[in-house]
């Protein structure tokens, strides 16, 4: 409309279709200056115009709350519409000031099996699309699951347990527990920081909450955990998921530095089950613990190990030697226990599960290195500031001097892969772990003895 046009009143109707169109996000910023300059030009409407605006636009959609903090709202726009949401993107480009694109888009889109189950293919491997996900059939429990049992027979015995995520129920392992104690059961939603600041005060009231969440994404919520929680010394249990590499997902969600930024806190406990029935015990250990724990599992399944039912506890600090062996003491850590048992057939070594990487048992690490030449500390985590540091602090303030190698994930960030690839390429497989310890102790490779006889 130009200048002529709007002399007169506009119509009803001309109105009405400049506010459907406005809240649509179709007008756009020049437009619409021109539509206010000329509005204002007509006693009363711009103010009608304007009041009739936000009170719809209040109605249905969320437009009046960003706009009172600063932002111009456009939409909500069918983000699927590339026409409509190209030219929007274009036309913000030129806009002085912050502006809010509302976009609304279907999980799936244009691929109807994903649209029907979109958590089912959030997160896929190889599929045919024409056929979609066939459900593959497991042949071991995987950590996840332990928890997700776990929850749910405990929640059994004691009413004070509430479980707590933010938005990875399915991801957490806690549909089951979602749909059997659903008055104990409380999603947050994106928000990290906030379900460690509400387990704090939950804990505060005396309940018991467990907060299912992946290593990767505590991060987000540190300062609440040492400020809301350890601090105080909050009785909250912490069941940290994809702890180490996680394949497909790569970087940004690999649990590499949990040890590390844990350990370091006071107040916490930090256990590393070393497979299915290890992790069940110290999640019955960390509940029991009256103070902040975590027990940090890795993705995916275990080593096979059968799962007693019963909810019994480790005792707190206290590791187990699985191995006997000369010369070469292995101090493994979580998932690191099995391949470093694989390692230490060739080596003759000793292997220690430690189980407790705060607090350490201090009395098995000294042991250890009275009756062997050579440690090791093998880890799922970062080296800096992590288990095997821990363990040399420990050697350290004993005045303990042995050669001592220190094995875990490389000061870099590790892409997605598969998972026994990616680990096998930073030498935390048996065989790597084998020649990591040969190479830094000088041993020979194991001689065949073949018998002629």
């Amino acid at each position: 409309l130009n200048d002529n046009e709007m002399s007169i009143s506009p119509p009803v109707g001309a109105l009405t279709n400049y506010l459907a169109r406005l809240l649509s996000g179709r007008i756009y910023s020049s437009a619409r200056r021109a539509s206010e300059h000329l509005l204002k030009r007509v006693p009363g409407v711009w103010e009608l115009a304007r009041r009739a605006e936000e009170h719809v636009k209040g109605m249905v959609t969320p437009s009046t709350l960003f706009e009172e903090f600063g932002f111009n709202y456009i939409g909500p726009i069918d983000g699927h519409d590339l026409d409509s949401l190209i030219p929007t993107l274009e036309n913000i480009k030129r806009l002085k000031g912050p502006q809010f694109l509302h976009v609304v888009t279907k999980k799936g889109q244009g691929y109807k099996l994903a649209e029907a189950e979109p958590i089912l293919y959030h997160g896929t491997g190889k599929f045919n699309p024409s056929e979609g996900i066939k459900p593959a059939k497991a042949t071991k429990i995987t950590y996840t699951e332990v928890f997700g049992n776990w929850l749910c027979d405990m929640a059994s015995v004691d009413k004070r347990l509430v479980g707590i995520t933010p938005a990875m129920r399915e991801g957490s392992g806690m549909v089951r527990f979602n749909q059997e104690y659903p008055d104990r059961y409380f999603d947050v939603g994106i928000a990290e920081q906030h379900s460690v600041t509400f387990a704090g005060g939950l804990a505060t009231e005396g309940m018991k909450p467990v907060v299912a969440i992946y290593s990767t994404f505590l991060q987000r919520g540190y300062d609440q955990l040492i400020h809301d929680v350890a601090l105080q010394n909050l009785d909250v249990t912490f069941a940290l998921d994809r702890a180490g590499l996680v394949g497909a997902d790569g970087a940004t969600h690999a649990g590499n530095y949990d040890i590390a930024y844990l350990r370091c806190i006071p107040n916490m406990v930090v256990m590393a089950p070393s497979d299915e029935n290890e992790c069940r015990k110290m999640l019955t250990t960390a509940y029991r613990h009256e103070g902040p724990a975590a027990v940090r599992y890795p993705r995916g399944a275990g080593v096979g190990a059968a799962i007693d039912p019963a909810l019994d506890v480790r005792e707190i600090g206290k590791g187990v030697v699985r191995r006997e062996g000369k010369g070469v003491a292995i101090r493994a850590f979580g998932s690191m226990v099995a391949p470093s048992l694989g390692a230490a057939e060739g080596l003759n070594a000793t292997v220690a599960d430690l189980r407790f990487v705060k607090p350490l048992d201090v009395d098995l690490v000294h042991r250890l290195a009275r009756d062997h030449d050579c440690l090791v500390t093998v880890e799922e985590g970062c080296t800096m500031g992590g288990a095997g540091s821990a363990v040399a602090e420990a050697l350290a303030a004993e005045g303990i001097v042995k050669p001592l190698l220190i094995l875990g994930l490389p000061d870099r960030f590790i892409d997605h892969g598969d998972p026994a690839m990616l680990l096998a390429s930073v030498g935390l497989d048996a065989h790597g772990i084998g020649a990591s310890i040969r190479e830094r102790f000088g041993i020979g490779e194991p001689r065949l003895v073949v018998n002629n006889n």
